[in-house]
């Protein structure tokens, strides 16, 4: 799936304790301010990282996973794979890319990306 508005890569660190807020995780807006998620930061709130954030509530750290991979347009990870050769989708890629920061970052599209990304296969 392909999110249509990327506008959360530009969110600043306030941006995604609103956002946080929004969906119903007021509790947690300091965890992401304090350790200075913006939105590029984002795709790294997932169950491994959120305990580094000082979320530890399992159920909290689904849901907030689960949503924050809504908001990115990806997938759940497939568990049934093997950890030797996981599967990697151009959106979780141009992702990892687009967190960097720099002028190359800034200037990456993910249409230019899929394109190279098609070429290297």
């Amino acid at each position: 799936m392909i999110t249509a508005n990327m506008e959360f890569l530009q969110w600043s660190c306030n941006d995604v304790a609103d956002w946080i807020e929004s969906i119903g995780f007021t509790q947690y807006k300091a965890c992401f301010t304090e350790n200075f998620i913006n939105g590029r930061k984002l795709i790294y709130a997932n169950c491994t990282y959120l305990p580094k954030l000082g979320i530890t509530d399992f159920k909290d750290m689904q849901v907030i996973s689960a949503r924050v991979r809504q908001l990115l347009g990806i997938t759940e990870t497939q568990w049934g794979r093997s950890i030797a050769d996981p599967p990697r989708d151009a959106m979780v890629l141009f992702l990892e890319q687009k967190s960097r920061t720099g002028e190359r970052a800034d200037k990456l599209i993910y249409q230019q990306f899929v394109d190279d990304w098609c070429q290297l296969k």
